[in-house]
């Protein structure tokens, strides 16, 4: 179960992600909770407002109209990238949608196509409306892009999920277009490029003054996991594992949750068994490392599996 963070935690955490946040009169407690519950949260979903300038737009998603109240979403997403954020809590922007869909966001898998109208999204999905006509010709300027992608990195992080879990609206709901102008993969791509960053380096701390207290060191960095290839090759071709062999001994686990941030394999699945489902997810990984046929048949090598790890932050031994 995921629990959203605080409105003020909220605005935070999309600022820490570089972008610039605009906060629209009383938003924290703008919301539609007197409908229904929002929660738990599932998922980010992203729109296109078919409206044309920016204080236009986020007045209309703020206010609504007559057929649909507002707010029509948790924040608007301009044309310069800002965000403004005009609501927290339910809100009117997903509508329903195919239960089969937010079962494969929960557990982060390929999308079903969308053919059923049957359970209320705006209780479990975050809802970003764009700035955009939605006609196929009105431009989405590369900013506004990078902000849809950091917008949703940064809930991702909060919530330790993967780009499979930011959607769109007419991967939701039946008959919906939006957004229309890019792909929803191309943007879940961009997504885990973001997600695998390094975080920015922490400042240095300042030199203290004579007489004065010395600041505290800073903890320690971790070391980076290490994974065992010649261990992990054995459990992958090894289903079950042998009993008792403990996780750490060849880092499947390790491997599993990288699976899951590039959005290949179900956080479910991520319990330190390399079993069948993990080497079909590791297949995908090494298609997509541009290996074909033999060479990528699930069971990891040292060249997919470093190439994983300079993305997810882990080391190759053996």
């Amino acid at each position: 179960m995921a629990t959203a963070p605080t409105a003020d935690a909220f605005a935070a955490l999309l600022r820490a992600e570089g972008l610039t946040v605009v906060e629209v009169g009383r938003w924290q407690t703008h919301n539609r909770n007197h409908k229904g519950p929002w929660g738990p949260v599932h998922g980010v979903m992203i729109h296109h407002t078919v409206t044309k300038g920016t204080a236009n737009t986020v007045k209309i998603c703020r206010d609504g109209y007559t057929a649909l109240p507002g707010p029509l979403c948790h924040g608007v997403i301009a044309k310069d990238g800002t965000v403004h954020l005009i609501g927290y809590g339910r809100t009117n922007h997903a509508g329903l949608g195919d239960d089969d869909v937010l079962r494969a966001v929960q557990n982060e898998t390929p999308l079903p196509a969308d053919n059923e109208a049957n359970t209320d999204g705006n209780r479990y999905f975050y809802g970003f409306e764009c700035e955009n006509l939605g006609d196929g010709k009105d431009p989405w300027p590369q900013v506004q892009l990078e902000a849809i992608e950091r917008v949703s990195a940064a809930l991702c992080r909060y919530h330790r999920w993967g780009p499979r879990s930011v959607i769109g609206h007419l991967e939701w709901q039946p008959g919906k277009v939006d957004p229309r102008g890019f792909t929803m993969d191309s943007m879940r791509d961009r997504i885990a490029d973001r997600l695998a960053e390094k975080p920015v380096e922490p400042e240095k701390p300042p030199v203290a003054k004579p007489g004065t207290k010395p600041p505290a060191k800073p903890a320690p960095v971790p070391a980076k996991p290490v994974v065992d290839l010649s261990k992990l090759v054995a459990a992958a071709k090894a289903d079950p594992p042998k009993r008792g062999t403990p996780i750490s001994y060849y880092g499947s686990k390790t491997v599993e949750q990288a699976l899951v941030a590039e959005g290949l394999l179900a956080r479910s699945l991520a319990d330190g068994h390399f079993g069948s489902s993990t080497v079909t997810a590791y297949a995908a990984w090494q298609r997509r490392c541009g290996f074909k046929g033999a060479d990528a048949n699930g069971i990891p090598g040292r060249d997919s599996l470093e190439r994983l790890g300079q993305r997810r932050g882990f080391t190759v031994t053996a």
